[in-house]
């Protein structure tokens, strides 16, 4: 680590971390950029481990003073768009779904479904899901309100011949080629579009009501059906438009949900009550940070407009970091932005609504991975040669502990294959000859005891031999799986240990971790390895956990033995279940002895000894 430089500013601004190649590699902002930098240069013990790499690739620190924390923010994003340094999050924008655009630089322009870069000067509706649906709308509401939607080549043509389309002849266009509107009405007819993809359908429902109204008192018949019909697609095209508050409000609702390294933020924007648009961005997180941390990275990416600012916006929680959020839209809005965290009613059911679909975002990420052989395989590449590796490991098996206190230690193993979960062959372990708090002790035991089995596995051809093992702990743990396996004279396996949360990887024989790149599908591998290794495990020890409390619950019980409590525990589902049954529910159970089920329910219902107060005789 390099000496901390002196003459640090207190005032806020954004700092570069850089390499020996002078690349930057981290960008930060800090409300006092002395505060903030000096924690980077205290006792490495107290650092997390990624933290602790950045320093170790660091040599340099320069620092930028901005006049708040807000311009810090704006510059911190620009910095990391233009350098993309690796250990800042990496921002991946979904520009794959379609937009409703309407180029207003023409005089009477026609709406188009699109899906490339923004341009200044036309006006976007959207994102929109399915495509399918937004053309079925489109259809509609040109029924509603014609504007023209053929192309400029063959405008040109009809107000050359001076002849309308077909379009024009069964209402679907209002006949700009050939006159039959003015500019000033087009206009008119692209500012309803323009509201019915804001949302504002009560507005353009009452108009087309009115128009109706007035051309039937008029005894305008035709026109009257026209607007009767444009009523009535309106109302097929809303219909597709999801209502989900009931009360007309204009607002934002942000959901963030996070899978080892990978992070999706959803922005919902609901105008007049209805969903209107949705945007999805994928992140890869690279520093630990937490939801209100990733939504004020990507603040300036959601936010680029403006005018797409609402007054309200709903996010999961609050923090010093939202207020912060609030403080940066409402000056992009020029008025005030109210930031809150609902905890009930018709704002949480939608923020809920965007977090399954940011889960859903995730899975589908996780899901596209696991089925791509190209993806996989440049995964098992990328792992075997960032721990130097003769050859790529298509067999990965990795080791977790699971206890309370030393009480119910349970080992897991789970087991890849080419990159994919093979669950026949996870096995649980019940640490038998460890007691106490030992997860060096107990590892060993669980990796000689999987390693004792591998020449009768291999046999069978019940297992594999590994080509590598990852145990989900540091060094000390690393060694004593090394340890196991040289006790048994196991040879031809490549051991690895992964840092609990840090995703830093550490090799026998050396101290310094491995950093597999941010984004990269080898880390990708790796998270998901850990996370199913760590439920595996916990999902094991909770079950044997939760058999106990059962067991010593029920000790005592005269005629009660393992299986009869085990079917027990079946039947009522839990010992809270068990303890509200009553004495009938117990005797109508067919395999249960009468006088057995009274043993249990008046075990169960006996009051339990009152603990000795001070003062009392248990105290003398």
């Amino acid at each position: 680590m390099f000496a901390k430089p002196s003459g640090i500013p207190r005032q806020s601004g954004c700092y570069l971390f850089r390499n020996g190649n002078d690349t930057i590699i981290y960008v930060g902002k800090a409300l006092s950029l002395n505060q903030r930098l000096s924690s980077y240069f205290q006792n490495s013990d107290a650092m997390t481990m990624k933290t602790q790499a950045l320093m170790d690739e660091a040599t340099s620190v320069e620092w930028i003073v901005t006049p708040s924390e807000l311009d810090a923010l704006i510059l911190e994003n620009e910095l990391i768009k233009e350098n993309q340094p690796r250990y800042n999050m990496r921002l991946k924008d979904d520009k794959s779904f379609p937009y409703v655009a309407i180029d207003t630089r023409v005089d009477f322009p026609a709406p188009f479904i699109t899906r490339s870069q923004h341009l200044k000067g036309v006006r976007y509706f959207g994102p929109f899901v399915d495509v399918r649906a937004l053309r079925t709308t489109i259809d509609e509401l040109l029924q509603a309100f014609p504007l023209r939607s053929c192309t400029r080549h063959k405008f040109n043509y009809q107000e050359r011949i001076n002849r309308p389309c077909l379009l024009y002849d069964i209402g679907k266009c209002s006949g700009p080629c050939v006159k039959a509107i003015d500019p000033e009405g087009y206009r008119d007819l692209v500012a309803s579009w323009a509201r019915f993809f804001e949302g504002d359908v009560r507005q353009l429902r009452s108009l087309l009501r009115e128009r109706m109204t007035t051309a039937a008192q008029l005894k305008h018949y035709e026109a009257a059906a026209k607007a009767r019909d444009a009523l009535e697609a309106l109302e097929r095209a809303a219909s597709d438009q999801s209502v989900v508050l009931d009360d007309h409000s204009d607002l934002d609702v942000i959901a963030v949900q996070t899978e080892g390294g990978r992070a999706a933020v959803v922005r919902f924007r609901v105008r007049h009550g209805r969903i209107i648009g949705r945007t999805v961005h994928l992140i890869d997180r690279s520093m630990d940070e937490d939801d209100a941390q990733i939504i004020e990275g990507v603040l300036p990416d959601l936010y680029d407009d403006p005018s797409g600012v609402p007054p309200v916006v709903v996010v999961v929680g609050a923090s010093s970091a939202t207020t912060l959020t609030g403080a940066y839209l409402s000056g992009l809005r020029g008025r005030s932005v109210e930031i809150v965290a609902p905890q009930r009613g018709r704002r949480r059911r939608v923020l809920e609504l965007a977090v399954n679909d940011a889960k859903a975002v995730i899975d589908r990420d996780s899901l596209r991975r696991q089925s791509d052989h190209n993806v996989r395989s440049r995964a098992l590449q990328e792992l075997g040669d960032a721990l130097g590796l003769s050859q790529p490991p298509f067999r990965v098996e990795c080791f977790d502990m699971s206890h309370l206190q030393g009480t119910n230690y349970v080992g897991s193993m789970v087991v890849f294959e080419d990159a994919i979960a093979k669950k026949a062959d996870y096995r649980h372990f019940n640490v038998k000859e460890i007691l106490g708090n030992d997860d060096v002790g107990a590892m060993q035991e669980v990796v000689r005891r999987r390693l004792a089995h591998l020449d009768d596995s291999q046999a069978t051809a019940k297992f594999r031999h590994p080509d590598l093992i990852i145990i989900d702990g540091g060094l000390p743990q690393l060694h004593a799986a090394q340890k196991a396996a040289a006790q048994l004279g196991v040879t031809g396996i490549e051991f690895a240990a992964l840092a609990k949360r840090e995703e830093l990887l550490f090799r026998p024989g050396s101290s310094t971790p491995i950093s597999l790149e941010r984004g990269s599908e080898s880390l990708y591998l790796v998270q998901r390895i850990r996370d199913e290794a760590h439920r595996f495990a916990i999902t094991f020890h909770r079950s044997k956990r939760a058999k106990s409390m059962v067991a010593s619950s029920l000790e005592g019980v005269a005629g009660l033995g393992p299986q009869r409590r085990e079917r027990l525990m079946l039947e009522f589902g839990s010992l809270d279940a068990l303890r509200q049954a009553t004495l009938a529910d117990l005797e109508v159970l067919e395999w249960l002895p009468e006088t057995v089920a009274r043993n249990i329910y008046d075990h169960l219902q006996a009051p339990s000894e009152p603990r000795p107060t001070k003062g009392s005789a248990g105290d003398e």
